[in-house]
């Protein structure tokens, strides 16, 4: 079992954050999916892949959810 960096519970399932490299619960999930510049994160994310960077670190979370 790990820990959600996001929310600090505990949890089974993890999704890679569309804004950084965490691995966060499916519940941080929905929830990011719902903040501003997800799209903007999700845009960039595929372009990096469609590059062929398969490592790309995103775009970072936005300054006020830090």
């Amino acid at each position: 079992m790990r820990i959600c960096p996001r929310c600090g519970k505990p949890t089974i399932a993890t999704i890679t954050s569309m804004f950084n490299t965490e691995e966060i619960c499916m519940a941080c999930s929905d929830a990011e999916r719902k903040e501003p510049g997800f799209e903007d994160a999700r845009a960039a994310d595929e372009r990096a892949i469609r590059s062929g960077d398969y490592n790309f670190p995103g775009i970072g979370r936005p300054a006020w959810r830090k």
